[in-house]
């Protein structure tokens, strides 16, 4: 099964945000270069909320580009034969944490944003991943900083679109 097929399922069964679903849905058929960053019309991303529930508090990346604190997260890979894949895959890079262990369910949101040209915006499929206990992180290239924020820290340094992951991964508990 393709990369494509993949999302396709995973979106076919995500229940919640019936509206958005459908526009990636539509998307992915209107695009079969939709997962890729080639594909000007915009694509699919996979991101990931790294989460430490025993202590309350979530892992969050200052992007080098856009200065914003973030989820791990970003494009899909060609070696990636899943969306759950490409998000541990983004995670584990962009946080330095080996055994980052998927929150199960599936997709906990999606989030479509607009991105600076030449494309026009990712298609992001969520996912939260529990981080082991004692995690060290360690920064990578793509970050400015890398740091831990209690959960009701996160509003005060990240967009609505972050405090809306992380209702909906603490809902999952």
């Amino acid at each position: 099964m393709s990369l494509h097929d993949d999302a396709v399922l995973v979106l076919k069964g995500y229940e919640g945000q019936e509206e958005l679903r459908q526009a990636y849905l539509d998307h992915l058929q209107a695009h079969p270069d939709g997962m890729w960053k080639a594909c000007g019309a915009g694509h699919i991303t996979a991101s990931a909320l790294v989460i430490d529930p025993e202590q309350g508090r979530v892992l969050l990346t200052l992007h080098k580009k856009l200065r914003m604190w973030l989820q791990m997260g970003g494009h899909c890979e060609p070696q990636d034969a899943t969306l759950e894949a490409a998000a541990r895959r983004e995670a584990k890079e962009e946080s330095g944490i080996p055994g980052l262990t998927l929150l199960p369910g599936g997709p906990v949101r999606l989030d479509r944003h607009p991105i600076p040209p030449p494309c026009h915006c990712h298609f992001d499929v969520q996912y939260a991943v529990l981080a082991p206990v004692a995690a060290v992180q360690e920064i990578s290239d793509e970050s400015l900083d890398l740091r831990w924020f209690a959960y009701d820290e996160v509003a005060d340094v990240a967009d609505d679109s972050v405090v809306r992951l992380l209702e909906a991964t603490r809902s999952r508990l």
